[in-house]
């Protein structure tokens, strides 16, 4: 029989894989980005978001602050280095006013993981401690992350269509907070358990809408709307 130390373990590999496969959801994009050399309608603020999100995560699976979380650390490490390609490939094809944006938004987060980090380290002084203050955070910016995906699910009620909300993505997000809940109960972690739970919900109606409106969307209509192409944007992982 495996025991509870191994079987997180798997599942924690698991949701490294799935929730690899969300960071790499966004390639597509960049690499249309990359080939038209411009960002076009695109908006970099779901890539600049998950760059603190991920580096928030990283430093919550060190040692010093939360005990045995390696696999926390390994694929928000990932997350992190593949987060800031997309947000250097972004600034690059830019214009001015979006790469001054951009350049604002990362020093403001940079800034921001910086006193994290000292007022960590400096004020307190058991992991206990330490874990509940960036498990804390990382539940808000958790909860921010999957609270995107919102705009896209009232449009798919408004419009009674689901051209615009991936089933895959929808699939992979709910397979991604499913797994992460389970690594959480495993060896108690509320602060993997509650974000992810959110996101097992989240993902969940999104697959139960899919199922309601699918009969009812022209896969025909070749509109060509903005706001609606781009509306799922926002859906990015809520890694644990």
């Amino acid at each position: 029989m495996t025991d509870p130390h191994t079987a997180r373990t798997i599942v924690g590999i698991i949701g490294n894989v799935i929730s690899f496969g969300l960071f790499c959801a966004p390639i597509p994009t960049i690499v249309k980005i990359w080939k038209m050399k411009s960002v076009s309608e695109f908006k970099p603020d779901p890539y600049v978001a998950t760059v603190l999100n991920c580096m928030m995560w990283t430093f919550y699976g060190l040692p010093f602050v939360q005990p045995d979380s390696l696999l926390v650390i390994t694929i928000n490490g990932t997350g992190l280095f593949m987060e800031l390609v997309y947000v250097t490939i972004f600034f690059v094809f830019a214009t001015s006013s979006v790469r001054r944006k951009i350049t604002i938004a990362m020093v403001i987060e940079v800034i921001f993981m910086a006193v994290v980090i000292f007022c960590t380290m400096y004020f307190l002084h058991t992991t206990k401690q330490r874990s509940m203050l960036i498990g804390i955070l990382c539940i808000v910016f958790n909860v921010i992350m999957y609270a995107s995906p919102l705009t896209v699910m009232k449009l798919v009620i408004k419009t009674k269509s689901v051209k615009y909300m991936p089933f895959f993505l929808s699939l992979a997000n709910f397979m991604n907070g499913v797994v992460w809940v389970i690594y959480a109960c495993l060896k108690f972690d509320p602060y993997i358990l509650i974000p992810n739970g959110l996101g097992s919900l989240s993902g969940i109606i999104q697959l139960i809408l899919y199922i309601t409106y699918y009969k009812t969307t022209n896969w025909n209509d070749e509109d060509e709307d903005n706001e609606k192409r781009h509306s799922n944007a926002g859906i990015e992982l809520g890694q644990a």
